[in-house]
């Protein structure tokens, strides 16, 4: 895999290590992971398959709706065919908007890391959630601008871990121009809440960083973060310039 202490450098003087970040979505700054687990337990038990929360933490949380519902489903000792998955998912889709048009709820900090973030890097949102589900909190949050790239779980083939949608995010940047031509993965910082994320991060060749909303502190390390933030209004251009000015030598202590 990609070792980030190999190739770190401090840039050619005119910018920081970092040059561009990409979040995940849901955990970091919509705090809706347990609406989405609500969702996935209700649909389940309709086809006659119970989780429960403890199982969400531990097998299906960070994969997208499809790979969920087709574990779930596997696990529960049955067959999923794409008819069946499209229906459930479509299923799903449909009572999310029904509980977000109630409220959604947000990170303390979101729109103003948007907002700060924006001004400094090209930023991206690389999720398991569905196009509509992140265009409709951006627009309830009035940041949507501050995006230049969305990868929802429908425009990729592989779910977090595959680090495939951050790959995806990384390019999208370059194709639309938002990003320095010259922009490499090891200049991008993702910040994610999930064990599967951090990993797809990191596969990606990107640095990582968790924000414990879902997971603790030590679960982020070990699964290789390169550091831990305590929350949004944390994570500034400041302290991520401050902090990856020169990575290397705490990255090559990430515990694996």
């Amino acid at each position: 895999g990609f070792d980030p202490s190999c190739s770190a450098r401090a840039g050619n003087g005119e910018h920081g290590m970092i040059r561009a970040v990409i979040f995940d979505f849901n955990g970091v700054l919509l705090d809706d992971e347990s609406v989405h687990f609500d969702l996935f337990q209700e649909v389940l038990e309709q086809e006659g398959v119970h989780i429960t929360e403890h199982d969400y933490h531990t097998r299906y949380l960070g994969l997208d709706d499809r790979a969920c519902l087709e574990t779930a489903l596997r696990d529960g000792g049955q067959t999923a065919d794409d008819a069946r998955l499209d229906a459930l998912i479509a299923r799903k889709a449909i009572r999310y908007f029904e509980v977000a048009d109630q409220g959604l709820r947000f990170f303390p900090g979101a729109a103003e890391c948007l907002t700060a973030l924006s001004e400094r890097f090209p930023l991206a949102i690389n999720s398991g959630a569905l196009r509509a589900e992140i265009e409709y909190a951006l627009n309830l949050l009035e940041r949507r601008e501050t995006i230049a790239v969305i990868v929802p779980a429908e425009e990729t083939d592989r779910c977090k871990p595959d680090p495939e949608g951050y790959t995806r995010a990384y390019l999208g940047l370059l194709r639309v121009g938002a990003a320095p031509a010259d922009l490499a993965p090891n200049e991008c910082l993702v910040i994610e809440d999930s064990l599967a994320g951090i990993e797809s991060a990191k596969g990606a060749g990107m640095w990582a960083v968790g924000i414990p909303n879902t997971y603790d502190h030590a679960a982020l390390v070990r699964a290789g973060a390169d550091d831990v933030v305590a929350d949004l209004p944390a994570f500034t251009a400041e302290w991520i310039d401050a902090r990856f000015a020169n990575p290397a030598p705490a990255a090559s202590k990430t515990i694996r």
